[in-house]
């Protein structure tokens, strides 16, 4: 059995007690209010109670920390090594408000600017994705490692769509013809933190999006770096959370999926 660090089992409790109020709407989803915060954007009362919950739980453990949220925004910390928890409480809003079962809770903890310990979690699927730096990645107690394919012609690869209210229409109508006609499958299932964990656990090749906030990928991307894969933007830098860009694999495929992106591009 993977044993788990304080600082894990602190970020369990957490999303698990947050889950049971999503698992609850998602039942109600119909009596469910929601409300807009822009173009394609939407708030429901279960993200605000799971954020809520998620808040709540993490400041009673750990009440130094700061947090970045995606509702409720920064609260700065006192900690002497600035670690502050960065929560997503409900990933795939829409896939929620339309009775799709394919959403999660992601929660990271980061030290300045490096991300060292993340939970997804899956309550329809009860998977909890986890990793620690330096500790590797979990998918509940087994022990997670990235695909070992390592052709693009082989590769089933995740991405996210960008859709009324976002910006990047024209760059991503030129990138997906080129990775479909390179790979062997290309899926879009709405819920990026939930993308790169299955890239951690091999379920996808790779991942790849534009435009992402920092509680969207933060969880993620240190799964996928303790399960052994390559995280990076469209630059190459090893800091996507700056820039919201995200490029995800296995060593072999990384590259060449970035050289692809780029290419396609220009």
């Amino acid at each position: 059995m993977a044993l788990k660090s304080a600082t894990i089992n602190v970020m369990f409790a957490a999303a698990k007690k947050a889950a049971r109020v999503l698992v609850r709407d998602f039942g109600e989803v119909e009596q469910l209010q929601v409300s807009k915060k822009g173009p394609s954007d939407f708030v429901t009362a279960a993200d605000l109670r799971a954020e809520r919950i998620l808040t709540e739980e993490l400041a009673r453990a750990r009440p130094t920390y700061g947090i970045l949220a995606e509702e409720r925004g920064a609260t700065a910390g006192t900690d002497a090594t600035g670690r502050r928890w960065l929560i997503d409480p409900l990933d795939g809003t829409t896939n929620f408000l339309h009775g799709i079962p394919h959403f999660a809770i992601s929660v990271a903890l980061a030290e300045g600017e490096d991300v060292v310990a993340g939970v997804v979690y899956d309550p329809i699927r009860d998977e909890m994705f986890w990793a620690e730096r330096g500790a590797g990645a979990y998918l509940n107690d087994r022990r997670l490692r990235v695909s070992a394919r390592d052709k693009l012609a082989d590769a089933v690869i995740a991405t996210g769509i960008p859709h009324h209210g976002r910006d990047h229409h024209e760059p991503f109508l030129k990138e997906i013809p080129a990775v479909m006609a390179a790979c062997a499958g290309v899926r879009r299932f709405g819920a990026a933190a939930l993308d790169l964990a299955y890239v951690a656990a091999g379920r996808y090749d790779a991942f790849w999006e534009r435009d992402l906030e920092p509680w969207d990928i933060a969880a993620g991307l240190i799964l996928v770096r303790e399960a052994g894969g390559f995280v990076t933007d469209f630059g190459g830098s090893r800091n996507p959370l700056a820039s919201g860009d995200v490029v995800a694999a296995n060593d072999p495929l990384h590259r060449p999926l970035l050289r692809l992106l780029i290419a396609a591009r220009a």
